[in-house]
């Protein structure tokens, strides 16, 4: 059971808060446990919605696999309000130094710096605040115009909606694409990625559509990508016809099954190689009866 501990502050973004806890919650949904609970400085927060919410004043007892999470709160061009107590910036930087993850959503990036977290370490927050956040904090390296940044389990996010991208990336992280890419789904969103780096995975590279036919054929081939799939069997999986499959996950994801398949056998071997594995091996490893399959697939790529 991995523990999520959401710090809130007076003013308080329901979609900052939301977002996030929505993604954990439904990873649960499929098998995950996570355990949510909401901590404030008194037992009544009104969010900058107006909406009142109710908050534990006592910690929970947290583990280094446990999270804390501030969403981030109303400001007038300035991150330094509301007012957030020394013991609140104690629980952040003693889970921290006992091995924990801690994140912040837009605004919340504040208390990370105030607890001397964001101290030689890239983060960024809402591009309102950006500015002001790299002047009360000069240590920190504040990065402009991406989503979310991960540095030495400090992870920050730019704000409102791009909290449930530091969410679906903290569940890929630690279940799997696959599982990040299912949620996205159950939520209705696109799984997307950091602003400043390439994708990193081809399942969530080939998610970002809303094709429920095309999601639950790319569920099957995730799971069994190391085996052979003809796609007679993947069409009457998911109930459609052979060439209706073909057209719609071609205009989906810009690959037929059959590619979509070898990018995920080529992603699992160029891993593995990477990790000392021969080519030979990894070929026998992701499925390819051939070695020779795989070089060229290599070779294409290299091209």
């Amino acid at each position: 059971m991995t523990r999520v501990v959401f710090l809130l502050v007076p003013g308080v973004h329901l979609l900052d808060l939301a977002g996030p806890a929505q993604v954990f919650s439904t990873a649960a949904g499929f098998g995950h446990p996570y355990a949510l609970s909401y901590v404030a400085e008194q037992p009544r927060i009104t969010t900058a919605q107006g909406l009142p919410v109710a908050a534990d004043l006592e910690w929970p007892s947290l583990s280094p696999e446990d999270l804390i999470v501030v969403p981030g709160w109303r400001t007038t061009g300035r991150p330094g309000s509301p007012g957030i107590g020394g013991t609140v910036l104690d629980a952040l930087r003693a889970h921290h130094a006992r091995g924990g993850t801690v994140a912040s959503v837009c605004a919340g990036a504040e208390a990370l710096g105030r607890a001397g977290l964001l101290d030689g370490r890239t983060c960024t927050t809402h591009h309102d605040v950006q500015e002001e956040l790299a002047r009360r904090h000069p240590k920190a390296v504040v990065v402009r115009d991406v989503l979310f940044t991960t540095d030495d389990r400090v992870i920050t996010s730019a704000g409102i909606a791009s909290g449930i991208d530091l969410a679906l990336h903290l569940v890929a992280v630690r279940h799997g694409p696959a599982v990040a890419a299912r949620v996205a789904r159950q939520m209705v969103v696109y799984a997307r990625r950091n602003g400043d780096q390439p994708q990193d995975s081809v399942m969530l590279r080939h998610r970002s559509h809303l094709d429920d036919v095309v999601h639950r054929a790319q569920d099957i081939v995730d799971a069994r990508f190391d085996r052979p799939l003809r796609l007679p069997e993947l069409a009457a999986a998911v109930g459609v016809g052979e060439r209706t499959l073909s057209r719609h996950f071609t205009r989906a994801t810009g690959l037929t099954p059959l590619r979509y398949q070898q990018a995920l056998r080529l992603e699992r071997a160029e891993h593995l190689i990477g990790h000392g594995a021969t080519v030979d091996a990894a070929a026998r490893s992701v499925g390819f009866e051939d070695p020779r399959m795989l070089r060229r697939l290599r070779g294409r790529r290299a091209a």
